[in-house]
C-alpha cells in the first residue's frame, strides 16, 4: 500500500524552517515520487511554491488531514538520492552544526541535470552498387569531399559523425544531399562523457610482497568480521596503493563498489592512471575541475552500476553507489579533507559513518597518520596495520640532512639556497637525474616583510599579509585587494623590503642553471583545467629536470628519477598558529622527503630550517613517526587538545566589530549557564587568528570536553540563541 504523505525538507537555509513538513501526495503523482526526490510544494501563508526534498513517507499525519497541503509537482531536474545518503546528511547536520538543507545539498551527487551528451553516426542505407555508381559520378565531377565520404562509407557502413567532419574534412553541407536522398541516415545515441583520457586499460596484476600480503589479509579479515575502520601506517614508498588495489579487487569480486578519496586534485592524474590500467573503464573520477556535464555523467554511471571505482577529493565520498563495499582514504592526515564551507565536515569521520550505514569498511592510509587516527588505533577503536619497508627491495629511504639557515647567514650566505643544497643540485643535474624543490608559499615573493622593523605588508581589509607577484603588485588572496610593491616599508620607512616565493625561486634557479628544464606548480600555474595533468605528466616523462612547487608536489607522487629533494624554509608552518602546527610541519617534511629515491637510484634530501632543533623537524629527518607522536600527544594531553579531548569551536562574524563582540559575550554567558557542573573547559571569546576578512570582523569561542555529547548539547543551546541581524556564525567539531 502506498503511503499518502511525504516528509519534506524545504529548500530554505534558515534554522526557523529547518524541520520536516508533511505534504499529501496527489493521486496523479502517486507511484512517481521516491526518497530523495526534489519536488515543488506550496509553503507559508502565501502558498508560494518552494523547492524541497522528500526525506521520508508516512501513513498518518500529526495534523488535520484537511489542512495538509499537496505536493504541486516533481522538479524536472530532480535526481533521486538514496535513503542512505539522507541518513548521512542527518548525521552531518547533528555533528557539524548546519541546517538539514545545507547537509542535503552537500550529499546530493549533483545539483542539477545537464544535457546528455550525444554520439552521432552516419549509417549507410543504400546498397553497395548504388554507392559505387554515385562514387564514379562524383569522381568525374571532381567533388573531392563527397568522394572521400562515399569511399569511407563503402569501407565501413557506420561512420562517427565527428570523424567524418574532422578527419575526413567533409562538411555537413556536402553530405546533406545523401541524407535527403536516403543514401545514408543520421542516428544518435546517448553517451557518457568520460574524463579519464587514456586508451590503454588492462595491465598486469600487481605482485605483492610478503608485508603487503599480510596487510591485505588482515584488512580482509576485518571486512569479513566486525568491519571496524582500519588504519594503515606505511612509510613512503612502501606500496600502500598496491594494497588498496588488491583490496578493491576482492570487493569487486563480491559484487560491490569502492570509493578512493585523495586529498587534492593534483594527485588525481597518477592515481587514476594506476587504477585505470588495472581495472579499465570501470574506474572514473569526480572533482571540481570537471564540467557540470562530466560530473553528472559520472554520477549517473555510478548510480546505474556501470562503475566499480570512483576516485576524487572529498565530494567523491557522496557517489551514489548502490552497494558500497570499501572506502579508501589515502593520505588521511591531510587538512584538505576538512570542508571549509558549512557543514564543516571532516571527510574521514564522514566516510566512517557512511561505511557504517552501508556495511562497508573504511581504510585510512598514510605515511604520517594524523594524531587523531593514531590515537584511535592505539585505543582499539581502529584496526592497526604497519608497513615498515619500501616495496621495491632496491629502494631505500633517502639520506636526510638538516641545514641551519642561521649558520648560513653567519657565513655570509644571504641567498635562498644553502651551499650544501646548491652543491647537490649541481651533482644531480650532472648525473641526468631530477630535482624537486618544495616551498610552502604562493606567489613571486610570498609575503613581503621589512628587514628593519620585521613587519609584513598587510591587507587593510583582512588582517593578512599581502603576496607579491611578478607583475609588480602585492595582492590579498582573501579579498583581491591590490597595491604596487612599495619601495619603502609602510610602517617604518625603511628601504629593506624583502621576501621570496615560488616564482622568485624559479627565476633564481633559471639564472643558476640556464640549461636545465624547469617547471613550476602552484595555484597560479594550475588555474586552468587540465594544467595539473599537463605539468605532472611532462615531469614524469622527463621533459624537465627540476620541478618547483608548493604542497601539491610533495603528496603521493612517484617520480623514479627524482633523487634530490630540497625543502626551502618549510618549517615556517611551525608558526602558522593552531595546535596542529607541529603535526602539519612533521607531515609536510616527511612527505616531501619521501619523494626522493623511490626507485633504484639513491635519494638525498636537504631540509633548510631556522628551527633545526624542533622535535617535528628532527623526527621528520629521521623518519621517526612514533617518536614524534608520543611527543605530540603529551603536548595535546597537557593542554586538553584533540584527540585526547573533543573541541567545539564557534566563529562569529559581523561587519560591525562591536556587534560581533556583543554576540560573542552572549555566547559565553549562555555557555557558562549550560556548564553549571563544570565539565566543559571554556576558552574565549577572542579575535580569530585572521581577525578580519573582507571587512568582516571575526571572533572565536571554544569549548573542550573529554566526551562529545556535552559539546553537542552546548551546540544546540547556542544555535537556539536569538542571533543579532547581520551576525553570521559557524560551528566546527573536532
Amino acid at each position: 500500500m502506498l503511503k499518502p504523505y511525504a516528509d519534506v525538507i524545504i529548500d530554505i537555509t534558515h534554522t526557523a524552517v529547518d524541520r520536516i513538513f508533511q505534504y499529501e501526495i496527489p493521486e496523479e503523482l502517486s507511484g512517481q515520487v521516491s526518497l530523495g526526490m526534489k519536488i515543488r510544494a506550496p509553503f507559508g501563508q502565501g502558498n508560494r511554491l518552494q523547492d524541497g526534498y522528500i526525506v521520508g513517507f508516512s501513513e498518518k499525519t500529526d495534523y488535520d488531514p484537511l489542512k495538509i497541503k499537496k505536493i504541486a509537482s516533481i522538479c524536472e531536474d530532480s535526481i533521486p538520492i538514496e535513503g542512505q545518503l539522507i541518513c548521512l546528511a542527518a548525521w552531518m547536520k547533528e555533528h557539524y552544526g548546519s541546517t538539514m538543507i545545507q547537509a542535503l545539498k552537500t550529499v546530493l551527487p549533483v545539483k542539477r541535470k545537464v544535457k546528455t551528451a550525444q554520439k552521432r553516426y552516419l549509417v549507410r542505407s543504400a546498397g553497395e552498387e548504388e554507392c559505387r555508381e554515385l562514387l564514379s559520378l562524383y569522381r568525374k565531377k571532381n567533388q573531392k569531399a563527397r568522394v572521400r565520404f562515399l569511399e569511407a562509407l563503402l569501407e565501413d557502413c557506420v561512420l562517427p559523425y565527428e570523424m567524418v567532419v574532422q578527419k575526413l574534412r567533409v562538411s555537413p553541407a556536402s553530405f546533406k544531399a545523401f541524407l535527403t536522398e536516403g543514401v545514408c541516415r543520421l542516428e544518435t545515441e546517448s553517451s557518457y562523457r568520460n574524463p579519464v583520457k587514456d586508451n590503454s586499460p588492462g595491465g598486469a596484476s600487481v605482485c605483492l610482497n610478503q608485508e603487503q600480503r599480510r596487510v591485505v589479509s588482515g584488512i580482509w579479515q576485518a571486512w569479513e568480521g566486525d568491519r571496524k575502520p582500519c588504519l594503515l601506517h606505511g612509510i613512503t614508498g612502501s606500496g600502500k596503493t598496491e594494497v588498496y588495489m588488491e583490496l578493491i579487487r576482492h570487493v569487486i569480486e563480491k559484487g560491490k563498489q569502492a570509493i578512493v578519496l585523495i586529498p587534492e586534485i593534483a594527485l588525481t592524474w597518477q592515481t587514476v592512471m594506476r587504477f585505470y590500467r588495472q581495472f579499465g573503464d570501470r574506474v572514473s573520477i569526480v572533482h571540481s575541475r570537471l564540467s557540470a556535464g562530466e560530473k553528472s555523467d559520472q554520477m549517473e554511471r555510478a548510480r546505474r552500476g556501470e562503475l566499480d571505482i570512483m576516485i576524487g577529493p572529498r565530494s567523491a565520498l557522496f557517489t551514489p553507489f548502490p552497494d558500497l563495499g570499501l572506502v579508501v582514504i589515502d593520505e588521511e592526515h591531510e587538512t584538505a579533507y576538512k570542508s571549509e564551507t558549512v557543514p564543516r565536515y571532516h571527510a574521514v569521520d564522514t566516510a566512517i559513518e557512511r561505511c557504517r550505514l552501508a556495511g562497508a569498511v573504511a581504510v585510512l592510509g598514510s605515511a604520517t597518520p594524523s594524531a587523531s587516527s593514531y590515537y584511535k588505533a592505539q585505543s582499539g577503536a581502529y584496526h592497526f596495520f604497519q608497513m615498515k619497508k619500501r616495496a621495491r627491495e632496491a629502494s631505500a629511504l633517502p639520506a636526510v640532512e638538516i641545514v641551519d639557515l642561521r649558520e648560513e647567514l653567519k657565513a655570509g650566505n644571504r641567498g635562498i639556497f644553502s651551499r650544501r643544497l646548491t652543491e647537490l643540485m649541481e651533482k644531480t643535474l650532472g648525473r641526468g637525474e631530477q630535482i624537486l624543490l618544495f616551498l610552502n608559499r604562493r606567489g613571486y615573493a610570498g609575503f613581503v616583510s621589512c628587514r628593519s622593523c620585521g613587519k609584513a605588508v598587510k591587507c587593510p581589509h583582512c588582517d593578512v599579509s599581502l603576496k607579491a607577484h611578478r607583475d609588480g603588485t602585492l595582492k590579498c588572496h582573501y579579498c583581491g585587494y591590490e597595491i604596487p610593491i612599495p619601495k619603502r616599508c609602510p610602517s617604518c620607512g625603511s628601504g629593506y623590503i624583502a621576501g621570496f616565493g615560488t616564482q622568485k625561486v624559479e627565476a633564481l634557479v633559471r639564472a643558476m642553471f640556464p640549461k636545465a628544464g624547469i617547471l613550476r606548480m602552484d595555484m597560479d600555474t594550475t588555474a586552468k583545467k587540465g594544467s595539473y595533468d599537463a605539468i605532472l605528466s611532462a615531469f614524469a616523462d622527463g621533459k624537465a629536470d627540476i620541478l618547483i612547487g608548493t604542497q601539491m608536489i610533495v603528496k603521493g607522487h612517484d617520480f623514479p628519477k627524482v633523487t634530490l629533494v630540497g625543502i626551502l624554509a618549510a618549517d615556517l608552518s611551525l608558526y602558522s598558529g593552531g595546535y596542529e602546527a607541529g603535526e602539519r610541519t612533521f607531515s609536510l617534511l616527511t612527505q616531501a622527503a619521501g619523494r626522493a629515491g623511490r626507485d633504484r637510484l639513491p635519494g638525498h634530501v636537504v631540509i633548510q630550517s631556522y628551527s633545526p632543533d624542533h622535535y617535528s623537524v628532527e623526527a621528520a629527518a629521521s623518519q621517526d613517526y612514533e617518536g614524534f607522536y608520543w611527543h605530540e600527544i603529551l603536548y595535546r594531553k597537557l593542554l586538553c587538545y584533540p584527540p585526547v579531548y573533543r573541541m567545539l569551536s564557534l566563529l562569529i562574524t559581523s561587519k560591525e566589530e562591536e556587534t560581533a563582540l556583543h554576540m560573542a559575550g552572549l555566547v559565553k554567558k549562555q555557555a557558562e549557564a549550560v556548564n553549571e557542573d563544570g565539565i566543559l573547559e571554556l576558552v574565549g571569546p577572542a579575535k580569530a587568528s585572521v581577525s578580519k576578512i573582507n571587512d568582516m570582523y571575526r571572533y572565536t569561542f571554544y569549548a573542550k570536553c573529554e566526551e562529545k555529547e556535552p559539546l553537542l548539547e552546548l551546540m544546540g543551546q547556542l544555535e537556539a540563541l536569538s542571533w543579532d541581524k547581520g551576525v553570521l556564525y559557524q560551528f566546527d567539531m573536532e
